[in-house]
């Protein structure tokens, strides 16, 4: 027998309850998703498939795929790399987006994390049927979150990011050894890129 450990188990596709089929279609098709399938079998059977810019994972709603009630799926997570441009796109759209915020000990507060943290900055809005979803900016996975040997990018968006900050970076690290030119910067941003993307100590 297989070790379960050793099959990939990749989430697929998450279902949408949605009342009106059309107006659902012209909202995630006015986000500029990717429309990947409308099939229909019959006067009972309709699926819809549409897939957030960069993402392995798809969304399907229609008919005859959830009993669930229209507007019940709620906090789901949207991952970007820059929350204030993502949530601009979405406004640009037309989407009532709620402004960023991040949560403390003391209870929600306005505006992004103050130092930026990873994981730490949101922003939520909702499909025309009250399904809510919740934007999150990561810019760094947390331990054990990703393979550490291997680093992944799923847009050129994301890369890009990745890479302003590590030249942020870099230009700190040019400083701290007397600014002289660093003729392995290739190397270093490389490493910085890695070790960020898996959670580990950054280079200095």
């Amino acid at each position: 027998m297989a070790n379960i450990h050793n099959v990939d188990m990749k989430l697929e596709v998450v279902v949408l309850p949605v009342a009106d089929i059309e107006r659902a279609k012209r909202f995630y098709g006015g986000l500029g998703w990717r429309l990947d399938a409308d099939i229909s079998r019959g006067d009972d059977f309709r699926v819809i498939q549409f897939t957030p810019p960069g993402s392995p994972c798809s969304i399907h709603f229609g008919k005859g795929l959830t009993s669930a009630p229209p507007g019940s799926a709620q906090g789901i997570y949207l991952v970007v790399s820059d929350i204030e441009a993502a949530r601009a796109e979405l406004i640009g759209h037309g989407v009532n987006v709620s402004e960023v915020f991040h949560n403390t000990p003391e209870g929600r507060r306005s505006g992004p994390h103050p130092q930026r943290g990873t994981y730490a900055s949101l922003a939520t809005f909702s499909d025309p049927d009250g399904n809510r979803w919740q934007l999150q900016e990561i810019t760094a996975r947390l331990p054990g979150r990703v393979d550490g040997n291997v680093a992944t990018f799923t847009s050129s968006t994301d890369l890009a990011a990745a890479l302003r900050r590590a030249a942020a970076a870099h230009g700190e690290h040019e400083k701290r050894t007397g600014g002289q030119h660093d003729v392995n910067w290739p190397d270093w941003y490389a490493e910085y890129i890695v070790q960020e993307q898996a959670g580990k100590p950054l280079p200095s």
